[in-house]
């Protein structure tokens, strides 16, 4: 599951709808990444779901209900290649063949990336919503916890202990995932997929979207690309 941290320190309409919006790229980008993303490397399709619940309700406990009278936000289920990560990569994989350590570790790299999507997302829809430039030092790795993206790393951080030892390796590798993830945002075609989705889910009166439909809006909002 790809949750997204959040506080809310406004309770008016307007900052509701503005949470609303920001969490809708955020899972937007989790789900482009997720299906676009792997599709690119050649990896196997995943299942998984977007929920939406009222913005008002405890999203955490609650099941996934759904008001239209209520602001709401989103989450992306399922999604991941790799459903649990060991304590060693290492351990894991060496009764592997060469092109199945290879396959794993480009699933395991996927899920990194995956993840650092979603707070990148709701990153780049704010600096354009503000008019402002984005960057990867304007907006780092670090920074990526205020935009939702504290549980995200955390994550990431699991996987990167279970991948590399030694921590200069690890933060170099991070670095380098980091940036793969850069550039999806930056994409054109992913972007305008991204931005399709986040509307759909802001729309919507449905409580999920499941990963069929989710697929087919991701990939019309990439044919814009062409016109």
């Amino acid at each position: 599951m790809m949750n997204r941290t959040f506080n809310f320190k406004d309770s008016s309409s307007e900052s509701h709808r503005e949470i609303s919006r920001n969490i809708a790229f955020h899972e937007a980008g989790h789900a482009a990444a997720i299906h676009l993303g792997n599709q690119e490397k050649g990896l196997p399709p995943v299942f998984f779901q977007i929920c939406v619940k009222p913005l008002n309700t405890d999203f955490q406990s609650s099941e996934c209900l759904g008001d239209r009278s209520a602001r709401y936000m989103a989450k992306v289920e399922g999604g991941r290649l790799i459903h649990t990560i060991a304590t060693s990569f290492h351990e894991t994989t060496k009764y592997f063949s060469n092109a199945q350590k290879l396959a794993y570790q480009c699933a395991f790299e996927a899920d990194i990336i995956n993840l650092l999507v979603g707070p990148l997302a709701e990153a780049r829809y704010i600096a354009l919503r503000d008019n402002e430039p984005i960057n990867s030092r304007l907006v780092n790795i670090e920074a990526l916890q205020y935009y939702g993206g504290s549980s995200d790393l955390e994550l990431v951080n699991e996987y990167l202990d279970c991948f590399i030892v030694t921590r200069e390796l690890r933060e170099r590798k991070l670095k380098s995932l980091f940036m793969d993830a850069f550039s999806f945002i930056n994409d054109r075609s992913n972007w305008l997929a991204i931005t399709a989705l986040a509307n759909f889910v802001l729309s919507t009166d449905r409580n999920v979207l499941q990963f069929e439909e989710i697929g087919s809006i991701l990939e019309q909002g990439k044919l814009l690309t062409k016109n």
